[in-house]
C-alpha cells in the first residue's frame, strides 16, 4: 500500500490549486482529471475525495446529452475538441460551447456546496 496524504495540508493545497466556484476552476480540475486518478492509487486521499466530488458534482448538475459526451471526450478521453466535434458529428465551436456550458452548470453545484458547507470545497472538520 502506498502512504497515505489524507492531511488536511493536501487537502488545502488541491483546494487553493482548484478555485470551484467558477468555471475556470473547474476546467483547470478536468484537465488534471488523469493526473488525480493516478495520484489515489498512491494513497492521496486528497485526490479521492476530489474525484468523488466531481463525480457528484458531474450527476448533479444535469448536463444535456450533447454537454456530457463533449466533457467525456474531451476531458476523459483526451481528444482535442476537433476531434470530438468529429465523433459527435459536429463542429468544434458547438463542442466548445457545449464545454462552457457543461462547465458553468458544475461550477454552481460547487458554488452551491460551498455557500452550504457541502463537498470539497468545504474545510469544515478539518483539523
Amino acid at each position: 500500500m502506498g502512504a497515505s496524504t489524507n492531511k488536511p495540508d493536501q487537502h488545502l493545497r488541491y483546494e487553493t490549486q482548484y478555485k470551484l466556484d467558477g468555471p475556470d476552476g473547474v476546467k483547470a480540475l478536468l484537465a488534471d482529471y488523469t493526473t488525480l486518478r493516478q495520484r489515489r492509487y498512491l494513497g492521496d486521499m486528497a485526490a479521492c475525495d476530489i474525484l468523488i466530488d466531481l463525480n457528484r458534482a458531474i450527476e448533479l448538475a444535469a448536463l444535456t446529452g450533447k454537454q456530457y459526451e463533449a466533457l467525456r471526450l474531451v476531458y476523459f478521453d483526451d481528444l482535442s475538441q476537433t476531434q470530438a466535434g468529429e465523433a459527435l458529428g459536429i463542429s468544434q465551436k458547438n463542442i466548445f460551447k457545449s464545454l462552457e456550458s457543461a462547465l458553468s452548470k458544475i461550477a454552481d453545484i460547487y458554488y452551491y456546496w460551498a455557500s452550504h458547507g457541502e463537498g470539497y470545497g468545504t474545510t469544515k472538520g478539518v483539523v
